[in-house]
């Protein structure tokens, strides 16, 4: 006889046993909330030029010392991409650990430079919450994240919008087989 448990993977029962909960079901979220996301972030001259490399995105300003050395910056620049990608997922434990899906990023800017050795930390702003017209289940939340660097400097920011499953049990929350999430991202 095993005394060995089961295995669980469904989110909703992990989390039940005391784990972190992850994400925020769409009655969680309220208009003009911040959430101070963490951890932050230290950028490493190899996450930029590993991130580079497998994009390949080969510019020399974030690959190559000498060049960098003689750009305005005088030295290389982060690549912008890994700051957008470590931002959103930052934010993912706070905004879209339960998301349906992604359905859009916009306005996305980089106002001023990230080097290697800076640290990166992230908020996320509720601008919208609202129910979804043709899924009862679900709807979007809208957000505005912005990253500074360790010295306070805005560096990037973006807003997404997210499609978000309602907490199970409530009315329309698709529990009767139909599942958050079944049909992908259809609004």
């Amino acid at each position: 006889m095993s005394d060995i448990k089961e295995l669980s993977t469904d989110q909703r029962t992990r989390e039940a046993s005391g784990a972190r909960a992850y994400g925020r079901y769409l009655e969680e979220f309220e208009i003009g909330d911040v959430y101070e996301h963490w951890p932050a972030k230290t950028v490493t001259e190899g996450d930029d030029h590993l991130f580079c490399l497998l994009t390949m995105n080969h510019h020399p300003l974030h690959i190559n010392d000498v060049y960098a050395g003689a750009s305005q910056q005088g030295r290389n620049v982060v690549v912008g991409p890994l700051v957008y990608s470590l931002a959103l997922g930052m934010s993912v434990g706070d905004v879209s650990g339960k998301a349906i899906a992604n359905l859009a990023t916009e306005e996305l800017s980089h106002p001023a430079p990230v080097f290697h050795g800076d640290t990166l930390y992230c908020s996320s702003e509720v601008l919208d919450v609202r129910p979804s017209k043709s899924k009862p289940d679900r709807g979007i939340v809208r957000v505005h994240t912005r990253v500074h660097k360790q010295d306070g400097t805005l560096v990037a920011e973006f807003k997404r919008a997210v499609l978000i499953p309602k907490r199970p049990g409530t009315e329309g929350d698709g529990a009767n087989g139909e599942g958050a999430g079944a049909e992908g991202p259809v609004e």
